[in-house]
């Protein structure tokens, strides 16, 4: 992934895409060309020196019996946006601006293995649901549901850990412009009910004199 010196995504933005509910996409090179899936996934920072992402796959999807060719890759997203030039204090100065997009990423490789062992993937959709469940005021549990039920849909899943070998993060949030524009970015964001990626740019704002002061 590309990443200029100012956009490289600091420990914290990448432990907080690793490590929030969502889903991502698996990608895999295979004999039959690249496969990929749009999927939930769970960070264990346990396992190996960078921790994995636990997930699991319809049976019936293609891109777990199709042996990975080399790293795999997870491509986490979190909350991006179009910035108009509008926003910025800059256009009414010299005009000299262009819209971009903001967003912060991880792409995650690392080596696949498949499961197909019922007692991991019961363990595996517990935590899954569990980390899912955790704000809901009545959170619903896998052991809710009967058990002979449960057993039925374990059987129409495998599951997949990936092994983290490196990952990039990338933080593209304004921290290019001047602290006037950012401010404009901030409220075109704010106005436009994109609270998420507004709260991410103000917090690359603060974080954006430490890493000029350290470069």
């Amino acid at each position: 992934m590309y990443i200029p010196a100012h956009f490289t995504a600091g420990p914290e933005v990448i432990d907080g895409l690793l490590t929030r509910p969502g889903a991502a996409n698996l990608v895999t090179m295979t004999s039959q060309g690249l496969l990929a899936t749009f999927l939930p996934l769970r960070y264990d920072p346990s396992i190996g020196e960078h921790g994995a992402l636990h997930g699991h796959l319809a049976r019936t999807n293609p891109q777990w019996s199709e042996p990975a060719i080399g790293e795999s890759l997870v491509i986490i997203q979190g909350a991006d946006a179009y910035v108009s030039p509008s926003w910025y204090a800059s256009k009414a100065e010299h005009g000299r601006v262009v819209p971009t997009w903001n967003y912060s990423t991880v792409h995650v490789y690392g080596k696949l293995t498949i499961h197909d062992d019922v007692a991991w993937l019961g363990n595996q959709v517990r935590r899954l649901t569990d980390l899912n469940e955790g704000q809901s005021e009545r959170p619903w549990s896998v052991d809710d549901a009967p058990e002979r039920y449960i057993s039925g849909q374990l059987r129409a899943i495998v599951g997949v850990e990936l092994v983290i070998a490196r990952i990039e993060g990338k933080a593209k949030l304004s921290q290019n412009r001047p602290d006037k524009d950012i401010d404009g970015v901030v409220a075109g964001l704010e106005a436009r009910g994109q609270s998420e990626i507004a709260a991410d740019v103000a917090r690359a704002r603060q974080e954006k004199p430490q890493r000029d002061a350290a470069s």
